[in-house]
Parts: structure tokens; C-alpha cells; sequence
């Protein structure tokens, strides 16, 4: 049998304890289970916080089963960014706040055992390319799972946005949200954007505080080609942001283009339990708190 990941944020899984207890019960259940801290230290091995060797996620990844995570959802749209170069499924254990992508909560470890015996379900998800132009110059290239972010550096920017070089919409604002069915729940949704069911095909252009009353959201079918165009008289900085990790500086003049990536993201699943359930249960969390 292929080894398990096992990916902790050591922010959320202090000392790697909740990682420790999952690696026992694995073993004891006959897999075999390694340890890639999510924030990999090399001298890890020097200040151990566990009895497991940590290795580097991206050196483990030949013949891995799964990858289990322990965070919340921006661990998992870290590890997706390398597992989905190996096509290496991905369980969530929600150890952070939203957690709408992972699958079980702390309590519902004994679940596990239906990753031992290998009964469960691959759930793929819609990833978007991501290429950030200068004139004819491609200062970056990148994927992602759940969004990216066009914002002013603490100014209002003007910005056009096309589709199949096909004017959408062109305004003044904080900046504007492209993303998957995903990361509709995400900064999307906070903007003011559509919930869209996590497995549907589409991408999502939400405007951030629009100085204009048409800036609307769009749903796109997933074959278009988006360009966000930041207009060459501005002169106020701005910001590219992938997932909320890689951030990329950028001047008046420069294109932002986004369209389906050939990469997937791979979830684990075990049931088929009700996307709507799951949002009406994390957003009753978040807005009354847990009863």
C-alpha cells in the first residue's frame, strides 16, 4: 500500500499532537504514515516537536495515497498547489475556522478507518492558470483552487475586465475577486459574490467595493479566457494575491489573465452528505456561534 502524508499547521495543531494521535492510529490500523509539516523547518530534527522524522511535503509525494491535513482551509489550498502536480488526493481535518473544504472535524478521527480500508470517495475541483503580463512579458505564471485577488495598495484602482476579449465591465474600485466554485465561499462570498456549488465548472468575477452601481457579479462558464486590465493612467500600485499566499506587485500597464487550468484538486470524501447542509452549518457557526 502507498504511505500517507500527514501535513500539520503547527499554527493549529500545536506541537503536532492532534497529527501524533492520527499517526497511531494508522500505524495500528498497518499503514504506513510520514510527517511533512505544512511550515517545513530544516533544522526540525535538531528541536523535534514529535518522535517522527519530518520530511519536505514536495519530496514525498511519489507513491503517496493521500495527503491528511491539519488546519483549516488555507492548509489545504497550500498543500493542493503541490499535490496537484502528483494528482494526490487530499483529506481535510478542520483544526482551523471556516473549514468548508475539509471533510471531518477533530472529533470525527474514528472515521479513519474507512481510509484504511480505502472506502472512500475522490471529489475533483475545478483550479484556475493564472498569468500576470507586462506588454509581451510574463512576469508570472501560476494555478490555483480557490481565487485570485486584483487590489489597489490601500488606493482605489481602475481596472477593466474582459472575457474572451469581450468588455465586461470597467470601474473604480478596491479591486475585484476571480474565482472557482471553490473559493465561491471564500473572499468572493464576503465580497458579495454567488455561493456556487464546489464541483460546478464556472469562474466567478466578484467586484470589491465597485465605485459604480453596475459592478455586479458574473458567472462564466469555465471555457472563457478573463482579462483584468489595470488602466495605463493610474498610477497607484496594486497587488496580485493566489490564494491568498503568493503576492505579486503591479503597475498601471500591466494584464491579468485567468482561465481553467488543465491541474485539478482531488478531496477525499466519505459520504455524500449535503454541500448546502455545510455551508448553512458553517455560516450559522460563524455568525451565532457554536450550540
Amino acid at each position: 500500500m502507498h504511505k500517507i502524508i500527514l501535513y500539520p499547521n503547527e499554527k493549529n495543531d500545536i506541537d503536532f499532537s492532534m497529527a501524533a494521535k492520527v499517526a497511531k492510529e494508522l500505524v495500528n490500523m498497518g499503514r504506513e504514515v510520514v510527517l511533512c509539516p505544512a511550515i517545513f523547518n530544516d533544522l526540525a530534527a535538531v528541536t523535534p516537536k514529535t518522535d517522527m522524522p519530518q520530511k519536505k511535503l514536495e519530496d514525498e509525494l511519489q507513491n503517496a495515497e493521500m495527503i491528511i491535513t491539519f488546519g483549516g482551509d488555507g492548509t489545504i489550498l497550500r498543500a493542493a498547489r503541490a499535490a496537484a502536480e502528483c494528482g494526490v488526493p487530499i483529506l481535510g481535518i478542520n483544526m482551523g475556522g471556516k473549514g468548508f473544504m475539509a471533510e471531518l472535524e477533530p472529533d470525527e478521527i474514528d472515521k479513519l478507518k474507512s481510509v484504511a480500508t480505502g472506502n472512500y470517495n475522490i471529489e475533483s475541483r475545478m483550479m484556475i492558470d493564472i498569468a500576470v503580463r507586462r506588454e509581451a512579458e510574463t512576469i508570472y505564471q501560476g494555478y490555483a483552487l480557490n481565487d485570485v485577488v486584483i487590489k489597489g495598495d490601500n488606493k482605489v484602482i481602475e481596472m477593466g475586465i474582459l472575457a474572451d476579449n469581450h468588455k465586461i465591465i470597467h470601474f473604480h474600485g478596491d479591486g475585484t475577486v476571480i474565482a472557482t466554485p471553490t473559493g465561491s465561499t471564500a473572499y468572493s462570498m464576503s465580497a458579495g459574490g454567488p455561493i456556487v456549488e464546489p464541483t460546478a465548472k464556472n469562474i466567478i468575477i466578484t467586484p470589491v467595493c465597485a465605485h459604480v452601481l453596475e459592478a455586479k457579479s458574473f458567472v462564466l462558464v469555465a471555457g472563457r479566457v478573463v482579462t483584468v486590465e489595470i488602466n495605463t493612467k493610474q498610477a497607484s500600485p496594486a497587488y496580485v494575491s493566489v490564494d491568498g499566499g503568493t503576492h505579486i506587485g503591479v503597475q498601471s500597464g500591466v494584464s491579468i489573465e485567468v482561465r481553467n487550468s488543465a491541474k485539478k484538486t482531488k478531496l477525499v470524501r466519505f459520504d455524500d452528505s449535503s454541500f448546502y447542509h455545510k455551508i448553512a452549518t458553517k455560516l450559522a457557526s460563524r455568525l451565532y456561534g457554536s450550540h
